[in-house]
């Protein structure tokens, strides 16, 4: 058990470090995989019930009629998320209607790092199929998405911090956690990456677990620290072909449950109590994983009931059906936008949206006459769920 075991040699190291004037205590971590050992015993079942769960995800592919729509609207749910733990009041909502050059309901610096991370992620997962390794450098590239428009723009987009970042307070001199200084940073990152192409016996689920803390407590840039950290889950799990599509997303469960996230991760550089958080990650990794093929299973379910009651349309049934599968991959959509896609006549893209919202399957959500903006409404409530609780 941990408490019976010496754990000194998996505690962060302090290095003091001279910031504005100030002498800093900065916490460096000790290079992975934890020494002593992982002591599964605590939650060797656990382990196993994340694996199973992650095995109904990966064939949760084979139950849609599109696996892309998913992914597309399932992103776009992380992104914003992930974005609203880090303070960002966007909606899935406010992100569609930027993505479809309409105006969201928040400022546009919250939608746009949104959107940004959906183009972080993009790049990810399209250098992992050319075959590209989880690396430093792409861990770069990444940020560089992350950070190319919006607030983060001036906070080194896509390089590694060289000056002291912290986290609370108002200065390194009072902030709750300070990660290591920069003279120590290359080396920190050097063991990072050789952790995460290292090939032993850890059990994969274990290895991304330890690597997203180990990351978190490096936290390598001034901005977005978080945000890839949590990219790295998914990616991980997909590098290793665990799933075929990043479908794997903890931050609903990290945001449902900040404080006891943010007091595990300190508890590991404090005390090198990683069985307790590898307890909770794989908690998150079975509820989230159980999760996401349940809303796999609901949209499948309402995609079949609409579509059937469309067809009972009759002679204008065909056209609506075409704009209701094209719902289903953009759940917020024009008129004008609709036609261009579609290829069909405005006169027909409008009165098949009118049957569409006399059906109740679209609603108008602007209020305006003219460029109005229609949602596929049960579509966006099912995968808004867990989005707007604070």
């Amino acid at each position: 058990m941990l408490a019976n075991r010496d754990q000194s040699t998996r505690l962060c190291r302090v290095a003091v470090t001279v910031v504005g004037g100030e002498r800093i205590r900065a916490l460096v971590p000790p290079p992975l995989p934890p020494n002593p050992p992982i002591d599964m015993a605590g939650f060797s079942k656990l382990h196993d019930e994340a694996n199973r769960a992650l095995g109904r995800l990966d064939g949760v592919t084979g139950i849609l009629p599109d696996a892309d729509l998913f992914l597309y609207a399932y992103v776009r749910k992380e992104a914003v998320l992930s974005s609203q733990i880090e303070g960002t009041e966007s909606s899935l909502s406010d992100l569609l209607l930027f993505e479809n050059d309409a105006a969201p309901g928040v400022p546009l610096d919250d939608v746009q790092e949104v959107s940004n991370y959906v183009a972080a992620m993009r790049h990810g997962l399209a250098r992992l199929r050319e075959g590209f390794p989880l690396s430093l450098r792409l861990i770069r590239e990444m940020h560089a998405e992350l950070l190319a428009l919006g607030r983060g723009a001036t906070k080194q987009p896509g390089e590694f911090r060289t000056s002291q970042n912290w986290i609370g307070g108002t200065r390194p001199g009072n902030a709750t956690f300070v990660p290591p200084p920069v003279n120590e940073l290359t080396a920190c990152l050097d063991a990072f990456e050789k952790f995460l192409h290292e090939d032993d016996a850890l059990p994969l689920l274990l290895r991304i677990g330890m690597a997203h803390v180990q990351f978190e407590t490096i936290h390598p840039f001034l901005n977005g620290n978080g945000r890839i950290g949590r990219l790295l889950i998914a990616l991980l799990l997909c590098e290793a072909k665990v799933l075929q599509e990043p479908i794997l997303y903890l931050s609903l469960f990290f945001k449902t449950h900040r404080q006891t996230y943010y007091d595990l991760l300190q508890r590991v550089r404090d005390k090198g109590d990683w069985e307790a958080w590898l307890a909770f990650f794989l908690e998150g990794v079975v509820e989230t994983a159980d999760q996401a093929a349940e809303t796999a299973r609901r949209l499948r379910s309402r995609f079949a009931e609409d579509r059937q009651r469309i067809e009972k349309l009759g002679r204008a049934a065909g056209s609506a059906l075409r704009v209701h599968e094209m719902l289903q991959s953009r759940p917020i959509v024009s008129i004008a936008g609709a036609t261009a896609q579609l290829g069909l006549s405005l006169p027909t893209v409008r009165e098949s949206v009118r049957h569409l919202q006399r059906l109740g399957i679209l609603e108008e959500i602007t209020g305006r006459k003219r460029d109005r903006q229609f949602a596929y409404r049960a579509y966006l409530d099912l995968l808004s769920e867990g989005i707007e609780s604070k």
